[in-house]
């Protein structure tokens, strides 16, 4: 049967007229699924209603999908109207706020370092009996991101692992990253990667990223040699944009010989846009190569370097007070520190060492 045209528009919620149709459904003993499609709405939808609005209490709950029971309760569009009416009026108290035994509860718990998840897990398991002690992890993240206020809410957010006072979508984080990698084109993921890199028996293959400064507005770029450990940084107090990081990239990296410029393998920012450019003028053998987003372990040694350089560039301070003959004393610093990784030699050792033998050919015969 063809759903009934309405004289009111059919929106997000049910209207008076749709509720209508449903009383006259339930009283001829349609089944669920026969007024959802006279009304054009899901069964769910008219099964809902059902359950929130028939009869004298709030509780009752039909079994079935197929067909409404047959029982003395009936559903009165007018008090399902007002009911629905009701449960619209803002502001709502949160369930936090309306139990103050719960609040008390998942306070502490977020003092004692618990998580929303396992909060809400163990809510469940320490008052097995309580319904007035079930909260979700969900509604404990509003309490802290959309509720809290003031002090509170910055002394709740600190108790996450995060830290974070403001929480970020991850579908927006996941559409950010997406849009970040489609400005980039001709990535060559890191799966591609020749195996030689992994095992680090062959020098030459860089890895490189970018640590930020306070409020995100200053930067240095940051190069690691894989199997030295040598540092080379980037002086970018200005900008980051992809050519600037290029150019800063082959100034640097055009000092080395030739058989220490095989590859760098970035994350998926775009301040690697012309990673073709580098490509061409560094005369990078194996290319450049992409990360998988939030995959920061691919990059190991680079992540490792950018935690030793935190020593002298602080997090949350202006990157772009240092001049270059700083960034050179401090990659100075790192690369005369024993590593114990190296046998306890120094980056500069090793790389010298490295220098001072002749290169090995590909092992390609040529052909007169």
């Amino acid at each position: 049967m063809a759903p009934l045209p309405l004289s009111e528009p059919s929106g997000r919620f049910l209207s008076m007229l749709e509720r209508e149709q449903i009383a006259a459904g339930v009283a001829r003993g349609d089944s669920i699924r026969a007024i959802a499609r006279r009304i054009d709405r899901a069964p769910s939808t008219v099964l809902r209603e059902l359950r929130r609005n028939r009869g004298a209490s709030p509780h009752y709950r039909p079994r079935r999908i197929t067909r409404p029971p047959r029982r003395a309760a009936t559903y009165s569009p007018s008090i399902a109207q007002a009911r629905a009416d009701r449960r619209l009026a803002r502001p709502k108290a949160t369930k936090l706020e309306s139990c103050h035994r719960l609040k008390v509860e998942v306070y502490r718990r977020l003092r004692l370092g618990h998580s929303p998840q396992q909060i809400r897990a163990r809510l469940r398991r320490d008052f097995p009996d309580d319904e007035q002690m079930r909260i979700s992890h969900e509604a404990i993240y509003r309490c802290i991101y959309v509720q809290g206020r003031g002090q509170l809410r910055q002394e709740l957010a600190a108790c996450l692992r995060t830290g974070r006072a403001v929480r970020v979508p991850r579908a927006r984080a996941k559409r950010r990253n997406a849009e970040a990698g489609k400005q980039i084109t001709g990535m060559v993921m890191i799966t591609e990667r020749p195996a030689e890199v992994e095992d680090r028996a062959v020098p030459g293959h860089w890895e490189g990223d970018l640590i930020i400064g306070k409020n995100g507005e200053s930067q240095i770029g940051t190069l690691v040699e894989r199997t030295t450990r040598f540092v080379i940084l980037l002086h970018l107090p200005g900008r980051r944009d992809a050519a600037t990081v290029a150019d800063q990239m082959i100034t640097q990296m055009s000092r080395l010989p030739e058989h220490l410029r095989r590859s760098v393998t970035w994350d998926q920012g775009r301040e690697m846009a012309a990673h073709a450019r580098v490509k061409a003028e560094l005369d990078l053998r194996d290319g450049v190569y992409f990360c998988d987003p939030h995959s920061p372990w691919q990059r190991g040694t680079n992540e490792n370097t950018n935690g030793l350089l935190r020593q002298y560039f602080p997090k949350g301070s202006d990157l772009s007070g240092y001049a270059q003959h700083y960034l050179e004393y401090v990659a100075d610093l790192l690369n005369t520190r024993p590593r114990q990784t190296l046998e306890w030699a120094t980056p500069a050792e090793a790389l010298h060492q490295i220098l001072s033998t002749p290169p090995e050919t590909d092992g390609v015969a040529t052909t007169a």
